[in-house]
């Protein structure tokens, strides 16, 4: 995909980018830069695991992170009102 003359990993973010003709191609590797230091810390087998299942599971386990993350608020509200 080539958006605004950018076809790289992080195309998405390119039509957010005003890049000027002459200063396409440093803006373009310091992008890349930017891209690949990001990336080592990507783990791709979640990221594929979670594309295998279908929306309405990616719901359900949405929502049950959201009961943790509400449980995990009870609980540290509960801890800091006991002395």
């Amino acid at each position: 995909m080539d958006v605004n003359g950018y076809s790289g990993p992080c195309v998405i973010m390119a039509p957010k980018i005003k890049m000027s003709s002459d200063k396409t191609e440093g803006a373009r590797n310091g992008l890349d830069a930017v891209i690949d230091a990001y990336k080592k810390d990507v783990d791709i087998t979640l990221i594929r695991q979670n594309l295998r299942l279908t929306v309405d599971q990616r719901f359900q386990q949405l929502m049950k992170l959201q009961q943790f993350a509400e449980e995990l608020q009870r609980a540290g509200r509960k801890a800091r009102s006991q002395p």
